[in-house]
């Protein structure tokens, strides 16, 4: 029998995580908060928002998280993870995960994704489209590092951070937490907390 999973937010990113869980061999419903104007995500149902889902939640066998904010995304999980609920992690077919690299509850991985041995990815997060994460790094829960970005060995991004699209890190860097780094940019020097920063090399723009 086809396990059901719920995914807590109709969006474009959630649209992939569905397919994702659909390759892995689920059959997903979605939620969201915008529901009851929302009622369909393409031909998946919305059923009801979140207090719907804490109510119907024993019909499925996990839920995952389908919302791309870091912010929105930590709080839906601190919820779930509050009421005992399973978060699998889901992990795209074409993705390339090292059996010696370790993925927490909730993770979800996209197409494309290389990550290598000894990589330590928190709960939460989301290794988009084509990221590559080399050996003995850290991901922080809920990070979010975004498609095609390359992150070299040994290198911590620490809780919430943001990696933007096509960026890449140099070997042994640390990207405080919450921090965000803009799309394209080259970071050769460690990121504080709590600031954005870009371009090539990477500076702090933003407090």
């Amino acid at each position: 029998m086809t396990k059901k999973l719920a995914i807590l937010g109709a969006s474009g990113h959630g649209k992939v995580v569905a397919e994702i869980a659909e390759l892995c061999g689920y059959r997903v419903e979605f939620f969201d908060d915008a529901y009851p104007s929302k009622r369909t995500l393409e031909h998946w149902p919305v059923l009801g928002d979140t207090e719907a889902l804490l109510r119907l939640v024993s019909e499925y066998s996990g839920v995952a998280v389908g919302i791309g904010n870091n912010t929105i995304r930590q709080q839906k999980f601190m919820l779930l993870l509050e009421k005992g609920i399973n978060c699998p992690v889901l992990v795209h077919p074409l993705a390339s995960i090292s059996h010696y690299s370790h993925l927490a509850l909730g993770t979800v991985v996209m197409s494309g994704a290389t990550i290598n041995p000894f990589v330590e990815i928190g709960k939460g997060v989301i290794i988009n489209t084509n990221a590559t994460i080399d050996h003995d790094c850290i991901v922080g829960d809920y990070a979010h590092v975004c498609p095609s970005v390359s992150i070299a060995g040994g290198c911590s991004v620490e809780r919430s951070a943001w990696i933007g699209i096509g960026s890449a890190v140099k070997q042994d860097i640390k990207i405080g937490e919450s921090s965000i780094i803009g799309a394209g940019s080259v970071v050769v020097r460690d990121i504080q907390a709590g600031v954005t920063a870009f371009g090539n090399p990477a500076k702090v723009r933003k407090v």
